[in-house]
């Protein structure tokens, strides 16, 4: 185990400097996931949505938080960074904040979306194929040549304290938010990826709520996470697939995972097709257009992958809502 993990107290440290740049996000209470698990009155479902952010996503508290804690070291070199999209925004956002060069390693098949966000905040991008990516390396051999060349910083999209910790804020948002409310959480279901979104939120929601539930949420193709907790230590899968581009890391990472596998005390795993049902749901009730990894999680409480227990209320992340137009229509016609 690592002996320097991400804390509480760096979370709370985090919110300022956090709350410098971005306003708390909202969460917003769903009458209809309430009607649809079949809840009594007294319990509740809040959507965290983090489609709120200037980039989309939830990746931009733990960029921001990362750049605020490296500016000597950044001086006027460039950050570096691989993402499927979301981090590669978010660091773009926090890079144009700080007035910092930043250069984005990206797959070749990320939504144009985002690549477009991140354009828009002056980040440069190089791109890589991703289908040959687990046989190549390309995607790290191409971040270590703008580290070695180009003197860059690199940036880890989760895999890194300060990320983690920034990522916490949006859990002592829910925590700020329910208690002014005297509301409590039985349930907090949450995606599992590289681990720097539900590693920041556990830490949060483990403090706020101690007796809470954490739950992660994973595609059934890239499932590493369930894999990692069944066996007890990290596992790596070599080719993740499926429409959830946000949640395709090959696994957790080592700053991620005993955090993980302190507070989660579970990881359920949603078929594509469900994911979809999700999306659609989603849009038709609460009029949100979600990304495949934003959705995820909704859809593991509509098919019944996370059973409602407990008796105070149900958080359930959503964790962006970049997708393009045509492959979101796709989705939703099922």
């Amino acid at each position: 185990m690592m002996s320097n993990i991400a804390t509480i107290e760096g979370v709370r440290a985090a919110e300022k400097v956090v709350r410098e740049h971005l306003s708390p996000i909202p969460l917003i209470r769903s009458y209809r996931l309430e009607k649809e698990l079949g809840l009594p009155p007294s319990r509740r479902v809040w959507l965290k949505d983090y489609g709120w952010t200037p980039v989309g996503s939830f990746k931009v508290m733990g960029a921001i938080n990362w750049v605020a804690n490296h500016l000597d070291r950044i001086g006027d070199r460039p950050i570096a960074a691989h993402s499927s999209g979301n981090f590669a925004s978010g660091i773009a956002f926090a890079g144009n904040r700080f007035g910092k060069r930043v250069i984005i390693v990206m797959p070749d098949n990320a939504p144009q979306v985002k690549f477009d966000l991140t354009r828009s905040f002056g980040a440069e991008i190089l791109t890589y194929d991703i289908a040959t990516d687990h046989v190549t390396g390309l995607r790290d051999q191409m971040v270590r040549e703008i580290v070695d060349q180009k003197r860059g910083i690199q940036a880890s999209p989760y895999d890194d304290n300060d990320v983690i910790q920034g990522n916490g804020v949006g859990g002592l948002e829910i925590g700020e938010q329910l208690r002014r409310q005297d509301r409590a959480i039985s349930q907090f279901v949450c995606q599992v990826s590289g681990g720097g979104l539900m590693a920041g939120h556990a830490i949060a929601i483990a403090s706020e709520f101690p007796h809470s539930q954490i739950i992660g949420v994973e595609p059934e193709t890239a499932a590493d996470f369930r894999q990692s907790l069944a066996a007890g230590k990290i596992v790596r899968i070599e080719q993740p697939t499926g429409i959830c581009d946000g949640l395709l890391s090959y696994d957790v990472g080592l700053h991620n995972w005993p955090i993980l596998k302190r507070h989660v005390s579970s990881s359920v795993v949603v078929p594509d097709p469900d994911t979809r049902q999700a999306m659609k749901w989603l849009f038709h009730h609460h009029g949100l257009r979600t990304e495949p990894s934003g959705a995820i999680t909704t859809a593991a409480l509509l098919t019944g992958k996370v059973v409602p227990s407990g008796d105070a209320d149900i958080v359930v992340v959503v964790s962006g809502r970049n997708v393009d137009n045509d492959a979101f229509a796709a989705w939703i016609t099922l």
